[in-house]
């Protein structure tokens, strides 16, 4: 099975409607599997104490309300209906995360083939037992969690009826953009060790090394961010890439997933035909008389390799010779 790749729009689209049709189609002009929005209403995500992570205000460039920030860019709830019509006229897998219960009883209601549920969610029980009461395939992002809080998460969803099999794990550091001492990619083989269910990554690093390098570990799932321009105000553009760059992503990872084979250490078709090419084989050093022994003074190893095999010496040293050798002819049983 593919590497199932999901460009994040999230809130690129900047309460944009038009904006964020455009981040679908670029998604499918570079390859991606599945676009992400997010969908909540303001006010049922956060309170109005609420305050800005760090990086929002660093990105942002500015310090407000985290429920104004929200606000300024959230779409309406019956914009993802028309997103997602769109999406199925692009022929691209429409999906988006809920926050807050106006936004996942919306979302219900559009058939989406899975559900994603968010680092910031994997404490919420409430919600974890309401995703889990759909009975779909779930991707579970982890970041700022340790093993304990994603194991309570998956007992949650296990207990709502989900099989581990329908649960895949994404590794995350939630840190827009992520430095790349904090990814810690070898997490990701941890909590496929410890819970045995799929795992994939979920990037936020600049650039595209480490999501083509998590496909190498073992990836099924690969999201990232996608905006049409790291330059526009919002949170998460300048932890995104842009359209070139997610193409380029895209095919990297298409490349590492032909590249992964089967695991099989043998020497392939065209390989084959290179064997008696590039090998060796016993041959005469210098001409060699009927009966003379060979010996170290009068044969060697050279190409091509379609006559004995050096892998032989030690039987033929010391043994006498059948016949006359020129140099340079293959010796032979």
């Amino acid at each position: 099975m593919s590497v199932i790749i999901i460009a994040e729009a999230g809130k690129n689209h900047n309460k944009d409607l038009n904006l964020a049709f455009r981040l679908v189609d670029a998604a499918k002009e570079a390859g991606a599997d599945v676009v992400k929005f997010q969908a909540s209403i303001s006010s049922e995500v956060v309170t109005k104490n609420g305050i800005m992570a760090p990086y929002q205000i660093k990105n942002i460039g500015k310090r407000e309300s985290q429920l104004e920030m929200i606000k300024k860019i959230n779409l309406d709830l019956e914009d993802f209906e028309k997103i997602n019509n769109y999406c199925k006229k692009k022929e691209i897998t429409f999906l988006a995360t809920s926050f807050g219960e106006s936004a996942t009883r919306y979302l219900s209601n559009l058939n989406m083939p899975f559900w994603k549920i968010p680092s910031g969610e994997i404490t919420n029980l409430p919600y974890l037992r309401e995703i889990a009461s759909f009975g779909k395939p779930v991707i579970m992002s982890t970041g700022m969690a340790n093993l304990g809080e994603v194991e309570a998460a998956l007992e949650i969803l296990i207990a709502g009826g989900l099989t581990r099999e329908k649960i895949t794990i994404l590794h995350c550091t939630t840190e827009y953009p992520t430095a790349f001492e904090d990814v810690n990619l070898n997490a990701m083989k941890s909590l496929s060790t410890a819970f045995n269910t799929p795992i994939g990554y979920s990037d936020h690093t600049l650039g595209i090394e480490v999501s083509i390098a998590a496909v190498s570990l073992g990836a099924s799932i690969i999201e990232k961010h996608l905006t049409l321009d790291n330059s526009l105000p919002g949170p998460d553009h300048r932890a995104s890439l842009e359209p070139k760059e997610f193409s380029s992503m895209v095919r990297a990872i298409r490349n590492i997933e032909i590249s992964m084979g089967d695991g099989v250490k043998k020497a392939v078709t065209k390989e084959q035909n290179n064997i008696p090419i590039v090998r060796r084989s016993i041959v005469a050093k210098k001409s060699i008389k009927e009966g003379e022994i060979f010996s170290v003074d009068n044969i060697t190893v050279k190409r091509p390799g379609d006559g004995i095999s050096p892998m032989h010496w030690d039987s033929i040293i010391n043994t006498p010779s059948k016949r006359f050798y020129e140099v340079d002819d293959l010796i032979s049983w």
